[in-house]
């Protein structure tokens, strides 16, 4: 069993299944406020290690999906000044265990590194409702202060 400190958007459902599947797996979950926390880039960064900073983005979020941030054309630096600035584009789940860190929720990274029990359904990072209007409208206006 791992204590696990878990960065998340109240209310996204995605977020919800990881939290679900990791205390089924037998996990301590310390649940935070992703959009609360007051991030730097040297706290964000480790988070990301060696990913290519494309990665670093939730490309759920509405100014990625929309082409006003890009991804692909930004810098680590760039990157990091952008998510501090506006936390949903940070790619979430962010999870820490002792002094490792992670972005995002690919199962089979998790379990490597912590272990889960296995599910009938993946689960990843992607939005659950990816495409619905209605819920893309709720999850902004959950994002407002």
């Amino acid at each position: 069993m791992a204590k696990v400190t878990f960065y998340e958007k109240p209310g996204c459902g995605g977020n919800a299944r990881q939290k679900a599947l990791l205390i089924a797996s037998g996990h301590d979950i310390e649940v935070r406020n992703l959009l609360q926390q007051p991030w730097s880039a040297a706290t964000l960064r480790p988070f990301f290690g060696d990913k290519p900073v494309a990665d670093w983005f939730n490309a759920s979020s509405p100014r990625v999906k929309s082409g006003e941030v890009k991804p692909a054309e930004s810098s680590a630096e760039a990157a990091l000044a952008l998510m501090v600035a506006d936390p949903l584009l940070i790619r979430r789940p962010l999870m820490q265990v002792g002094e490792r860190r992670e972005a995002g929720f690919d199962q089979a990274a998790v379990d490597a590194w912590i272990g889960l029990r296995p599910t009938d359904v993946a689960v990843t990072d992607r939005c659950l409702k990816e495409g619905d209007a209605a819920h893309a409208a709720a999850c902004r206006a959950a994002a407002e202060p």
